[in-house]
């Protein structure tokens, strides 16, 4: 699963004569002041036909615009692809360029591409933004038919650049950019697994395997251990489904002299009909992206893995499948949870933020001393941002600030959501410690349900990230796929990594 189909390498750009490479089309990057120039791509033919797109409007050069332009035998290649880059070319217009592309090819059925590098941008930047793009858009999600035909493949692509000493240089940004890309398909891949595919056991077995890949320590408690070291919240989620929970922890000491371990949590839910309080059946085959939390922490250590930064890491998974049943958890149930508090369960549908607690009791008791958990937690969210940007909760102002300007270079809208004293009173119980949802007309409903999260951080520094409206897209929009988009692997790479991806 960690295997990468399309190989990316340099070689260097003389003219659109040259096709050393025998690339299938090559990828030129126009900013719409270059569109306006006189003799862009250097040959009449396709110079006028870029100039009457442009005069009718049909292509500006606009960040998100590609056009394939058929060279008709002029040229070596079969196609000129050109993309635009808006007004100016940035690693974001880079990357989008780069997907697009990819996402041509693939309908074209060809093997090859070269990409010639813009003038004008930092070439290390260029060919990391050019290489993740293409990786991210050869993803296409696994089919199950009896008789699946074999699928068209991007397998090489060429960066080209016009200085032959730029072209070694370049390699460690492309392994770095690969890494990042292949994390993000790693846990794309694994948001998409259907839920009877993909149980909380076999999410453990995926979490071993990924362990002893790149060697980290890994543990994997079952339900009979959950319940005997007081894991009360993620023993009743699990409790109603015939496939049992998991507690699944990896650790990564990149750092040794170093005392800070950051802790880093996933909702792991593998599918979700809400329990007693049962979800609506309209659009619940959604619910196998329940634990798209999980799916970005083990696709953040596949980039981990090979770049190797200096930081510590504990990653605690709780995994489980939240179902209905005689042995279900109830509304109205009191919960004991990991950390001795007790829980008043409002709704059964509310049930990764109670896993999550546990986890965040357990990373800590592992030695985290900061905490960021990852969850598809809330419709809520959608309802803040639609399925533009995930949400940010905090107790820590300053801890948030590093990883929001890390969803900026990566690329990934991230927006901070207030903690305020008047949030958390509305988690207050009149017979538990906390309740697990607020009111029935659930407002603040995504601020809330971070904040239970919170409440089990106390006083350690920590970050809620909620996923529940970009962790999953029912049709492809921009850069991101139809189905599991692997959101926030990215940015927690760029987070963990940074050094290494610069």
């Amino acid at each position: 699963m960690f295997d990468k189909i399309t190989d990316v390498t340099t070689g260097v750009f003389t003219s659109l004569m040259d096709n050393e490479t025998g690339a299938d089309a090559i990828l030129v990057c126009l900013s719409e002041a270059e569109l306006r120039q006189d003799n862009v791509l250097g040959l009449p033919q396709l110079d006028q036909a870029l100039e009457r797109m442009r005069a009718k409007g049909l292509f500006m050069g606009a960040s998100g615009e590609l056009e394939a332009l058929p060279t008709h035998g002029l040229l070596p290649y079969a196609y000129v692809f050109v993309a635009g880059l808006g007004p100016a070319a940035s690693r974001d217009t880079l990357r989008a360029a780069a997907v697009f592309a990819a996402r041509k090819a693939l309908a074209l059925q060809f093997e090859r591409l070269a990409l010639k590098l813009p003038s004008g941008f930092d070439s290390r930047s260029a060919a990391s933004a050019l290489t993740e793009g293409l990786l991210l858009g050869t993803y296409r999600i696994a089919a199950y038919r009896k008789n699946e035909p074999a699928r068209a493949e991007l397998r090489q692509a060429v960066l080209l650049t016009e200085a032959a000493a730029d072209a070694a240089l370049l390699e460690g940004a492309i392994a770095a950019a690969e890494a990042v890309a292949e994390g993000t398909n790693y846990a794309r891949d694994l948001t998409n697994l259907p839920g009877n595919r993909l149980i909380p056991a076999s999410i453990a077995e995926e979490a071993v395997r990924l362990a002893q890949h790149y060697g980290f320590a890994c543990e994997v408690l079952d339900e009979h251990e959950i319940a005997a070291r007081g894991m009360g919240g993620l023993t009743a989620v699990g409790a109603g489904s015939v496939n049992p929970p998991r507690m699944i922890t990896l650790q990564y000491k990149g750092d040794p002299d170093s005392a800070d371990v950051l802790g880093l949590v996933g909702k792991g839910v593998t599918f979700d009909t809400g329990g007693i309080s049962m979800k609506k059946p309209d659009g619940m085959e959604e619910m196998i992206s329940d634990m798209g939390g999980a799916a970005t922490l083990l696709g953040a250590l596949h980039v981990v893995g090979q770049l190797k930064p200096k930081v510590n890491l504990i990653v605690v998974i709780p995994a489980a499948e939240n179902m209905t049943s005689g042995s279900a958890y109830r509304p109205g149930d009191i919960v004991t949870m990991l950390s001795g508090h007790s829980v008043e369960v409002l709704n059964t549908d509310a049930e990764g933020r109670i896993i999550l607690a546990d986890g965040l009791t357990y990373a800590k008791q592992l030695g985290a001393n900061r905490l960021i958990d990852v969850a598809t937690l809330t419709g809520a969210i959608l309802i803040c941002f639609a399925d533009v940007a995930t949400g940010a909760v905090t107790n820590d102002d300053e801890f948030l600030k590093p990883l929001l300007q890390a969803a900026s270079a990566a690329g990934e809208k991230l927006w901070q959501l207030p903690n305020y004293p008047e949030y958390r009173a509305m988690l207050k119980s009149d017979v538990a410690d906390i309740k697990n949802a607020t009111s029935s007309d659930r407002w603040a409903g995504a601020i809330t349900a971070g904040l239970f999260i919170g409440y089990f951080a106390e006083e350690t520094p920590w970050i809620h990230l909620d996923t529940g409206g970009t962790a999953w897209l029912w049709s492809a929009k921009g850069i991101e796929p139809k189905g599991g988009t692997g959101v926030m692997v990215r940015t927690l790479a760029s987070y963990l990594c940074g050094d290494e991806l610069n």
